[in-house]
């Protein structure tokens, strides 16, 4: 190999390797497409690796060609994250750190650490972005965010997970439901109700949690929807579509409309963790992993 490999000459790479397509590559890299050619076929050159099988009017990739472009393109995620926290420290600013939760983290969970952790480094720059446990694991591998809040049991082995909060699970009832705290017995008083549910797209682990419960108490529920979203079943709750079973941490006083009543009684709890990918080297993550117990 004559190592003249460039930075750009991955770039147009991974262009054509995603495009499959010369004329589309070119025009998104704002070259020639007789340039473009040119540069791939002196990387197969310097590299003596065939990475395209070219047809008339179709292009794929070879074997080599599609190792390399799954391998390239994490590099340069990761040499773009590395840029990018020089530019941030050359700004001023402590570092970024890209945050995955679903919705009953932000309740106070993520506020209370990002509080503590801005007292000690107020130039940390954060992102947040509310997803469903299975898109945050996808997040973490691909190193789209760099930390993650989920309610699982188990993760990929290249995923650390550390639980930080377990609690029990809350009844959300209409307002105006005739069963409250003080008349409740057990959960068989709403075997002939209908259940709004998260999605077992949520988190599989949690929804054979919550089916537990039921189990418990010697019937299966009466399923009227499922959704992923806090704000969806308290909406539904609320109009009498149905009653929902949500974790504690979700129960909301001025939320108009539905009364909660707490599961204290059932053995079953459900579990917020913690997950990080193990390779990330990401120097703010370490330090904001330290504020976790």
């Amino acid at each position: 190999m004559k190592h003249q490999l460039e930075l750009r000459h991955l770039k147009y790479f991974i262009a054509v390797a995603e495009d499959l397509h010369f004329r589309k590559a070119a025009e998104r890299l704002f070259i020639s497409q007789p340039g473009l050619s040119r540069q791939i076929k002196q990387m197969e050159n310097d590299l003596g690796i065939k990475l395209f099988e070219r047809h008339n009017r179709k292009v794929e990739l070879t074997k080599a060609g599609q190792f390399l472009k799954t391998e390239l393109t994490q590099h340069l995620k990761d040499l773009d994250r590395i840029f990018n926290q020089a530019k941030l420290l050359n700004d001023g600013i402590g570092g970024d750190l890209k945050f995955g939760y679903v919705g009953s983290a932000m309740q106070e969970i993520i506020p209370n650490l990002l509080l503590k952790f801005r007292t000690e480094n107020p130039n940390a720059h954060f992102s947040l972005k509310e997803l469903d446990n299975q898109k945050q694991i996808d997040s973490l591998l691909s190193h789209d965010i760099d930390i993650g809040f989920v309610r699982l049991e188990r993760v990929p082995r290249d995923l650390q997970i550390k639980p930080i909060l377990k609690e029990h699970f809350c009844l959300v009832l209409p307002e105006n439901h005739p069963i409250n705290a003080t008349n409740f017995k057990n959960l068989k008083q709403f075997k002939n109700d209908a259940f709004i549910l998260f999605d077992s797209k949520y988190s599989a682990s949690y929804f054979e949690k919550v089916m537990q419960i039921f189990d418990d108490n010697g019937f299966t529920p009466i399923i009227a929807h499922n959704t992923i979203h806090a704000s969806s079943i308290y909406k539904l709750v609320e109009n009498e579509f149905g009653i929902s079973i949500v974790p504690k941490s979700l129960q909301n006083q001025n939320i108009k409309g539905v009364k909660f009543i707490e599961l204290t009684k059932i053995p079953q709890k459900t579990v917020l963790s913690v997950i990080w990918n193990k390779k990330n080297r990401n120097p703010i993550l370490q330090k904001f992993l330290t504020h976790i117990n």
